[in-house]
């Protein structure tokens, strides 16, 4: 990557005049395999590339058989239209990530994702996990004064008749403004297009009145480097 499918790609971003952020499975060597997204620009150049930090190992994403970790870290992309930082899935749960990506001067951060219920969950977890799903992305968008782009896909996939229950993936694309309120929202069962306006004069006022990145301690976050700082 770059290679046959961004190009292909890459002449879309061209003809439409439209910066594309793309999902794919990156070779990077025999056995070095990372889920990545490609930046194309407006016009059909290639900005670069974010791999996948976060790795998950749970029911029906068993990840880390495949994927080796991101090691680019958290970059922004300059495109025609805005500065932007873009994570995957399970990266949209760690706040670290999403406060770098904002530290580094991105505008908008997009959350390309395929999460959804295990079909004998949903009815007692299901409306938790997804207000959880949302929640923590608007609390990103809050904490750093930052448009969120967040993507799912929707459908279902699995074979319930021979044993397999599946995955029924919930949808509800959403973005929310730098103050956290979702300006636009798709359902839950059918694939959409959604088109929201994002005013960078938004982020400066939000910023102003909550001015979080103005009083962090920087002095005293020494801490979070540590994977554990109990017993």
């Amino acid at each position: 990557m770059p290679g046959p499918a961004t190009e292909k790609l890459a002449q879309i971003a061209k003809d439409k005049k439209v910066a594309l952020v793309v999902s794919l499975f990156e070779r990077r060597a025999p056995g070095v395999y990372h889920n990545t997204c490609a930046v194309l620009d407006a016009d059909g150049s290639f900005l670069g590339k974010y791999r996948k930090m976060h790795i998950p190992d749970d029911p029906l994403y068993y990840e880390k058989f495949y994927f080796t970790p991101g090691d680019l870290g958290f970059p922004n992309f300059d495109t025609k239209y805005a500065r932007i930082g873009v994570q995957i899935c399970w990266d949209q749960w760690y706040p670290e990530g999403s406060r770098i990506a904002a530290l580094g001067g991105a505008q908008v951060l997009f959350y390309p994702t395929s999460i959804g219920w295990h079909p004998h969950e949903r009815a007692q977890f299901g409306a938790a996990q997804l207000d959880a799903w949302r929640t923590i992305q608007r609390g990103h968008a809050i904490a750093n004064g930052v448009y969120a782009a967040v993507v799912n896909r929707v459908g279902f996939e699995g074979k319930p008749e021979k044993g397999d229950a599946g995955l029924e993936f919930w949808g509800h694309s959403f973005v929310a403004d730098p103050f956290g309120q979702i300006v636009s929202e798709a359902s839950s069962d059918k694939e959409e297009i959604l088109v929201v306006e994002c005013d960078p004069a938004r982020s400066e006022e939000t910023r102003r009145h909550w001015p979080f990145l103005r009083d962090r301690r920087i002095d005293a976050y020494q801490p979070i480097l540590n994977r554990w700082n109990g017993d």
